[in-house]
């Protein structure tokens, strides 16, 4: 009975404390509106710490996200790009550009045009040397002929046949190169050369194979003491497309020795 009036009395205390709560709420405006402020400044704190916890941790994934690996390779990548976009817009500009693409497009063509004009200049410089009364034209046409139908389109086979035979660029490719340069080609061209010179000159089989007899050993000792070198550095450095021209600039100084030593033998001891 009594645990009975006890449980009684706590749930009246309980009712009357709701209620006085409910009609404090009800009856007095200050009471709600500071209840209502004090919700709110509750519900403001935690969007504004929610909004903050979830700001830190976009920005420190971003952050990981883009790493400096990240942006050290992509600056590379737009590094590699300018510098090769730049490499190209100089190759395509001017002369050079002009030649490299002629030479790709037509390659036979402007390697035998390119070897024509350089034996052109390299007899011209030969009869100035000389110091000639006269000019020579038939001499110069001769060496232009022979640089744009026989030399130019051997040197165009040549290298590319080489750079098959041997791709590599190495030492050892190179000395492989030199040395079927010097036992191949250069004693078949010399024979060439000096037989063509001097038919077109007017001599017969027998003024040539004298010629040949006379000249031919000479100009292949001198040869082996110029050429190994000047093919060393086109073998060895220079791309194949690009080959024949730079054996054309050594060849140059070649030919202005040839050509000088062919006038000096057709005009004669010079009499003391």
């Amino acid at each position: 009975m009594r645990g009975a009036l006890k449980r009684n009395a706590t749930i009246s205390q309980l009712l009357q404390t709701q209620t006085r709560r409910n009609t404090d709420f009800f009856t007095d405006p200050v009471a709600r509106i500071h209840q209502n402020s004090l919700r709110e400044q509750a519900q403001s704190k935690r969007d504004y710490f929610n909004f903050s916890h979830f700001f830190r941790r976009s920005t420190t994934k971003n952050c990981n996200e883009v790493s400096p690996s990240l942006l050290s390779s992509a600056f590379s990548s737009s590094s590699a790009s300018s510098s090769t976009t730049m490499a190209a817009s100089l190759a395509k500009v001017g002369f050079v550009g002009w030649y490299l693409e002629m030479v790709k497009a037509r390659p036979m063509l402007t390697k035998s045009v390119t070897c024509s004009l350089i034996y052109i200049a390299a007899d011209l410089s030969s009869q100035t040397i000389s110091s000639s009364t006269s000019f020579d034209l038939e001499r110069t046409l001769r060496m232009a002929g022979y640089g744009m139908v026989v030399l130019g389109p051997t040197l165009h086979f040549w290298f590319n046949f080489l750079s098959k035979l041997f791709p590599k660029q190495d030492l050892i490719s190179t000395f492989k190169k030199i040395a079927m340069a010097q036992t191949l080609y250069g004693p078949l061209m010399t024979v060439i050369f000096l037989s063509l010179n001097a038919y077109l000159q007017g001599e017969n089989g027998a003024e040539i194979a004298a010629r040949l007899k006379r000249d031919l050993v000479p100009t292949m000792i001198n040869g082996v003491m110029y050429w190994p070198v000047c093919d060393f550095i086109t073998y060895r450095f220079i791309p194949v497309h690009l080959q024949p021209l730079v054996s054309n600039c050594f060849s140059y100084l070649w030919t202005i020795y040839m050509t000088y030593m062919a006038s000096l033998e057709k005009a004669g001891p010079t009499p003391n």
